[in-house]
């Protein structure tokens, strides 16, 4: 349904890790290798990045596709960043909330990303919605399923959860909610990437510069790429990358922490 990225490490311009690869995001938007579902991207693109010396990131989002934005390109040649998150959206239904429903999503120092459907949207989340606050159900920044998983995840780190706590136990929620469901979630604080693979592709790579990239799908064809296995919560920083297990909702079971080691 999407294809996002994100990168944490040294400076780096958003155009060597979005536009120059030879199978980067921008390309990604016409012509995915590993899309399962959808084939084109056009429906919306966003990427949010940090300055040095400001936790809060900045946005780039429009409603049309990556490459009808003229601008782009020479944005991303000349803006460096230590972490980023971008994405192209493959709209699960069409709707009037245009940049609005274009990742990433953000609040405080978070960027955040879905990539994938909610089963029996928007029916099935019901029950799931009654459980925030009146306000914030009104103050969706769009009225799509990713902005309601958003908030969900987003009232977790507000109350306190960690940040792998609050993505996996929000997976779990709408995945019990609605079965079926693609949930491949995407946050970032600019420092760490946190990741679900549910239903869609996942991968990483540890550069050899430095830094970790975490994509729906490798950006070239680097060997050093890592498939993240389905069912899967990942959490990395610029050097290292964790692997953990995700239960199924009716199972009962606590997986123990996996670190996967960096190659």
């Amino acid at each position: 349904m999407c294809r996002h990225v994100a990168y944490v490490g040294p400076p780096e311009a958003l155009g060597r890790l979005l536009v120059e690869p030879p199978h980067g995001l921008y390309r990604q938007s016409w012509a995915p290798r590993h899309q399962r579902y959808g084939t084109v991207n056009a429906d919306g693109f966003g990427v949010g990045w940090y300055a040095e010396g400001d936790p809060v990131p900045a946005r780039y989002r429009r409603a049309g596709p990556i490459w009808a934005d003229l601008s782009f390109a020479d944005l991303a040649r000349v803006v460096r960043s230590t972490g980023l998150l971008a994405a192209v959206r493959d709209a699960t239904l069409s709707g009037a909330d245009a940049e609005a429903a274009a990742a990433p999503f953000a609040a405080g120092t978070w960027l955040f990303s879905h990539n994938g459907a909610v089963q029996g949207w928007p029916g099935s989340l019901a029950s799931v919605s009654r459980t925030l606050p009146h306000e914030e159900l009104l103050s969706l920044e769009a009225r799509n399923d990713s902005a309601l998983v958003w908030a969900l995840v987003l009232a977790r780190l507000r109350g306190g959860d960690e940040e792998g706590q609050a993505m996996a136990d929000t997976v779990l929620e709408v995945a019990a909610a609605a079965p079926g469901s693609r949930l491949n979630l995407l946050l970032t604080n600019g420092d760490t990437i946190t990741a679900t693979a549910w239903g869609d592709a996942l991968w990483y790579l540890a550069r050899p510069g430095g830094g970790t990239v975490v994509a729906s799908e490798p950006y070239d064809d680097d060997p050093h790429w890592q498939e993240v296995p389905d069912r899967t919560l990942l959490v990395a920083s610029r050097t290292d990358v964790l692997l953990t297990p995700l239960k199924e909702p009716a199972d009962a079971s606590v997986p123990a922490l996996a670190k996967e080691p960096r190659t």
